[in-house]
């Protein structure tokens, strides 16, 4: 393993030797249309090409739609931003996706999140002694990840908290960060270098 590998606890789905199956491609071998994606991805507000877009600029097109989506799931959903960084958090721990983790905890905590529930979740733990919102999301969130679907208690919670439009939203936040989640778990995309915080445990692959 290269000195200049992530530590053992930031690698994604990691095999021995570790390597990053699909690092960000030097500039010279982009083409035109993975360039302009990756300059709308410089350009708007995530302002840089890192996490599953490493991966995803092998497919610029694709990249395009998937990053439309996420910038309105993570920036304009009617979800209240603490709403939206836990339900992440709970997403990337399911997974057990690094990136994400370390990038929407710290996320988490600023919005209002407390402290014991980010470190319950980080060790598979439920939660305790949460505000009624964040129950009715994290247990509908719990359910959809575990059993793909969602009971009746756990919907009408989640209807009462956040309406209509917030459960389709809910429910598509959790899949959106699933699925690049899974394409970063693949790819073996590592958390970002200035990544703070404690990771998951990985998992062999």
């Amino acid at each position: 393993m290269s000195d200049d590998s992530p530590p053992t606890g930031a690698r994604q789905g990691f095999t021995e030797p570790w390597r990053e199956r699909l690092p960000l491609p030097a500039p010279e071998a982009m083409d035109a249309a993975q360039c302009a994606a990756a300059q709308a991805l410089i350009d708007g507000p995530r302002k840089g090409v890192y996490g599953p877009f490493l991966p995803l600029l092998r497919s610029p097109k694709l990249l395009e739609r998937v990053a439309a989506v996420g910038e309105y799931l993570r920036f304009d959903s009617v979800l209240d931003v603490r709403i939206r960084e836990l339900v992440t958090c709970a997403a990337a721990r399911h997974v057990t996706n690094q990136f994400e983790w370390l990038m929407h905890a710290p996320l988490a905590l600023k919005a209002g999140v407390a402290p014991a529930t980010i470190e319950a979740l980080r060790v598979g733990a439920r939660p305790t002694g949460l505000p009624a919102e964040e129950e009715a999301a994290l247990d509908f969130s719990f359910e959809l990840l575990r059993n793909h679907g969602v009971s009746q208690p756990a919907y009408e919670a989640a209807l009462q908290q956040f309406g209509e439009q917030g459960v389709v939203e809910l429910s598509t936040l959790l899949g959106y960060f699933v699925m690049v989640s899974w394409l970063m778990n693949v790819a073996h995309t590592p958390a970002q270098a200035s990544a703070q915080g404690e990771p998951l445990q990985a998992f062999p692959l």
